[in-house]
């Protein structure tokens, strides 16, 4: 039978100690516990005074060693105020550092304090609060800039926006044509300043390069006291700092932004210049998509005014009205296009016989500004050709081998109107369709013709044919020249349906007696009502009208529009 020796005896363990005795700091162990911890000071009953303290805490409050005195003198005002009005919890700094002090009710009417060092979450909070507030104003400052694409507007804006948030003032310089540069600078709850100087930018440090888009150079480089008069403005005190930084735009510089503190506001740190060039980029990039629309809408509206008929000031014994809407209104042009070319001089010059106007309406296979390109270039070779060739069969052979000549695989339909005007009012119709839909003739009584010309298209084939067809309007009479998007154009009850020839002849049929200019206003309506609202092909109308008493005159302006003048 084995036998186990008998059990040890468990040491003996102190008893704790009662309260009234205080808190037990003997025990090596314990010891060493409360000093891997956070400082903790205990304090006995009023009056207040240090019973416990761990190695942190003296750390901490040096004083503590010699004394056990709870003062302000000792430890942290702060905290002697707490415990006198017994608060539980409170943040409070000593030295550069925050601490959160918590207490706690002990035994013995005692209260224990714990301090924990929250000085980086109290920094990451910070730093996370100015994110949120950079943030706000990033997302502000985005809808602000992309709200208008006025470049003027967008340097205002920008302007207000950086001498809100950033800085004391912003002054703003972007390139122009010639030497000078633009300037917009605006301090802080002042009035904005536009104006253009001459001025050498190697005078600021940084200023050429941020020009040119290179990255800028770091504040503390750039001298204050070095920046040129014309930078500051007048009545801003000492300049303190400033920031030079590229506005980037698309593929080259936009321009540059300044940002200019006074003397008594502390200059920009890292972070801040940081945010100064993301703020500065998205203010680029809207500035930038400012100009690149300024440049297109001027190339557009050159485009355009190659596209619609000229100003013609005088126009005997013929009343004309037009009318074009594109397939895409934000491209004001298109395929379709028309144009009036007066009687040559040469035949004015001979007294006594009435020279023919040219009128012409056009598609171009295509949308957009390629197709319109290639409408330029047809008016100016027609404005040519019908010097040499007044004959519309041999004009349309000749431009229809410049066409093929020129390998654009587009090709184009085309009618072409000789107008003269004859005895009586009348007027003397040369009707010549290329592939075009034939125009259509209002008679007095009411009944719409349409005219017997017909033709091969022009740029797709070396050979064509044309039929000439002539007729003779009588006053108040009209002949109309119009584009396929007019029957073409699908809309009606099933928004699919082509609204076709019969509809259109059936709206001409209403306008029987109207001018020219009513006419037009009034197939244009039409179509867009049976269009309502869908998409459609480019829309060109000409109307070529004899006017109802004797000889006048019609003022057509660029838009091709016509007003009768009696």
């Amino acid at each position: 039978m084995t036998s186990f020796p008998p059990a040890p005896t468990p040491p003996t363990v102190p008893a704790p100690a009662s309260p009234a005795t205080g808190p037990v700091i003997g025990a090596p162990l314990l010891r060493a516990l409360v000093d891997a911890v956070a400082p903790v000071i205990v304090l006995a009953a009023d009056p207040a005074r240090v019973h416990l303290h761990n190695k942190a805490a003296e750390a901490l409050f040096p004083a503590l060693g010699a004394t056990d005195a709870f003062t302000s003198d000792v430890v942290a005002p702060w905290l002697v105020q707490a415990q006198q009005q017994g608060i539980d919890a409170l943040d409070g700094t000593v030295g550069e550092r925050v601490f959160r002090a918590t207490s706690q009710p002990l035994p013995g009417e005692c209260t224990g304090w714990l301090l924990t060092d929250v000085t980086e979450e109290r920094a990451s909070l910070k730093r996370l609060s100015e994110e949120r507030v950079r943030t706000q104003f990033l997302v502000r400052a985005s809808a602000r800039l992309l709200a208008s694409l006025n470049q003027r507007r967008c340097l205002r804006v920008t302007a207000e926006l950086a001498a809100e948030q950033l800085a004391d003032a912003a002054v703003l310089l972007t390139p122009t044509r010639g030497r000078r540069i633009a300037m917009t600078r605006l301090v802080r709850g002042g009035v904005i300043e536009e104006t253009a100087v001459s001025v050498e930018v190697d005078q600021v440090p940084g200023l050429a390069d941020a020009l040119a888009g290179f990255p800028p150079v770091p504040s503390r480089w750039i001298q204050p006291d070095l920046a040129p008069a014309w930078l500051v403005p007048e009545d801003f005190g000492d300049l303190g700092s400033l920031v030079v930084t590229p506005l980037p735009g698309n593929g080259v510089s936009a321009g540059a932004l300044i940002l200019l503190r006074r003397s008594d506001q502390a200059g920009f740190n890292e972070e801040e210049e940081l945010f100064a060039r993301i703020f500065a980029a998205r203010a680029g990039a809207a500035i930038s998509a400012a100009v690149l629309y300024a440049e297109r809408t001027e190339t557009t509206g050159i485009l355009q005014r190659a596209l619609i008929p000229p100003a013609i000031d005088r126009l005997d014994g013929i009343d004309l009205a037009s009318t074009y809407r594109p397939a895409r209104a934000a491209d004001l042009i298109g395929g379709d296009f028309y144009d009036v070319h007066p009687p040559l001089l040469a035949t004015e010059a001979r007294k006594g016989v009435p020279g023919e106007t040219l009128l012409m309406l056009g598609d171009v296979c295509g949308k957009g500004p390629g197709a319109a390109i290639l409408t330029g270039k047809i008016r100016h070779t027609i404005a040519a050709l019908r010097r040499l060739e007044p004959r519309h069969g041999p004009l349309l052979e000749l431009l229809n081998a410049t066409l093929l000549d020129d390998h654009d695989a587009r090709f184009v339909t085309l009618v072409l109107a000789g107008v003269t005007p004859a005895a009586n009012g009348r007027l003397d119709l040369r009707l010549t369709s290329a592939g075009h839909p034939a125009p259509m003739l209002v008679r007095a009584d009411g009944t719409v013709e349409e005219a017997a010309t017909r033709g091969t298209l022009i740029g797709a084939v070396p050979d064509i044919t044309s039929t000439t067809w002539t007729t003779v309007l009588d006053p108040g009479e009209m002949c109309l020249l119009y584009s396929d998007g007019v029957t073409e154009a699908r809309g009606g009850p099933s928004g699919r349906e082509m609204f076709g020839d019969q509809r259109l002849k059936d709206a001409l049929a209403e306008c029987a007696g109207m001018p020219v200019e009513a006419v037009v206003e009034r197939i244009e309506l039409v179509t867009s009502q049976w269009l309502g609202g869908g998409e459609h092909d480019d829309i060109a109308l000409m109307a070529i009208g004899a006017p109802l008493r004797g000889s006048h005159l019609m003022m057509v302006d660029g838009r091709g529009r016509g007003r009768y003048t009696g």
